[in-house]
């Protein structure tokens, strides 16, 4: 989390719709090997928690159960150039938006692992065009070669830190400027977030 108070958000909601809006993040574990980080689907439940699977395979899978974890999600970001800004004479920077989360994790049982499963299939699914894919479609010895390679996990949220940085200490002439650059660079959903957001 960026140290700066000016960039932090109380906006629970906001937060919850970013895990749903991106749906994929990066798992942090210390393990007796070491660090390890893990990049996995992810979907909230609504109710304080994030559930998400690992490759049995994964080096954090045997370590998670009762471990406490860091997941982050990171949404939009975008290089900010000093000529966007009135004065040049200074530095770049990055706006980007980002929420870590940190938790107790356990493991999901087999049915709660099939019911995450499900619901991150219809989940994406429905956000495409054409006729969705059914998980029934699979037959059931690819299901149960799914179930025998993957291990799910649900982390109960415990704190949460999200950063908002968007150039809220620019002026608001300076704030158009960069939303404009950010459009200009093929970044409209940082400049979205800019002007939705605010100061």
């Amino acid at each position: 989390m960026h140290p700066n108070p000016q960039f932090r958000s109380d906006d629970r909601q906001l937060f919850e719709a970013l895990i749903d809006e991106i749906g994929f993040g990066m798992v942090f574990l210390t393990t007796p090997d070491g660090p390890r980080v893990a990049h996995t689907p992810l979907l909230s439940t609504g109710e304080g928690a994030v559930q998400f699977h690992l490759s049995r395979g994964n080096a954090q899978t045997r370590h998670l159960d009762g471990s406490t974890a860091l997941v982050t999600v990171n949404g939009p970001d975008a290089y900010v150039s000093p000529r966007w800004y009135d004065e040049r004479g200074t530095v770049p920077t990055w706006d980007y938006v980002a929420r870590e989360m940190d938790g107790r994790v356990r493991r999901l049982s087999e049915d709660e692992l099939e019911a995450f499963l499900h619901a991150l299939i219809a989940k994406h699914e429905e956000r495409l065009d054409g006729e969705p894919w059914r998980a029934d479609e699979a037959s059931e010895t690819t299901w149960s070669k799914l179930f025998r390679g993957i291990s799910g996990f649900e982390m109960e949220v415990q704190a949460w830190r999200p950063t908002l940085k968007l150039s809220q200490k620019k002026n608001a002439g300076e704030r158009a400027r960069i939303a404009d650059g950010h459009i200009a660079a093929g970044r409209p959903a940082i400049a979205a977030l800019m002007e939705s957001l605010g100061a």
